[in-house]
């Protein structure tokens, strides 16, 4: 009996060599061969999967996306079941930090294909829409906790939202180079928060 292949294990699989190459050397002059050699599997299997290098690119931060965000969605599962919008929307925004290994290695990944955004700006517009989707999501939840009186009633849902990712965003940075800890930036963002909040 042929044995059963778990396809979305293997797509997993190459798209982690893609993720390891990029956190060793970056994405510039990452090959098919390479990824193949990587992953241990054919270049044809490669391609079988991904396609041409630009899909591989692209599936592989897909990839890495989609377990980003289930790994926030269970660490604030976690929060217990009424944790509260101050602690979503700190759950949320502490996803953005490289607080531990795995996030710090998401982070780095991402490093690797911003500079590769930089250089493809075909490829960059197929991502453009990440950061607005995010702010989105906290304006929803900052709003939500102003109609539950747990914001400051003035508060501006968008601008706030705007400017919490994007210092977050910076953040990761500074702690990925060793300017801040990771538990200064966490006290920065509680900082920011405890301005927004009034409980």
């Amino acid at each position: 009996m042929p044995r059963q292949v778990d396809h979305d294990a293997r797509r997993r699989q190459i798209a982690q060599a893609v993720w390891r190459l990029a956190t060793r050397g970056g994405l510039e002059d990452v090959t098919l061969r390479q990824v193949a050699a990587e992953a241990g599997v054919s270049a044809r299997l490669l391609q079988y999967y991904f396609g041409t290098r630009r899909q591989l690119l692209l599936g592989a931060l897909e990839i890495l996306n989609a377990e980003g965000e289930r790994i926030a969605r269970e660490r604030i599962e976690l929060l217990g079941e009424d944790p509260g919008m101050r602690a979503v929307v700190r759950g949320v925004l502490l996803e953005l930090l490289p607080l531990d290994e795995e996030r710090r290695n998401r982070h780095l990944v991402y490093v690797a294909y911003f500079v590769r955004f930089l250089a493809d700006p075909d490829l960059a517009e197929t991502v453009r829409q990440a950061p607005p989707a995010l702010e989105r999501l906290i304006a929803d939840l900052l709003a939500q906790a102003r109609e539950l009186g747990q914001v400051h009633p003035e508060i501006d849902a968008p601008a706030e939202a705007a400017f919490l990712v994007a210092g977050a965003e910076g953040l990761q940075a500074s702690v990925l180079l060793g300017q801040h800890t990771p538990e200064q930036a966490v006290s920065l963002v509680d900082h920011q928060l405890g301005r927004l909040f009034v409980r």
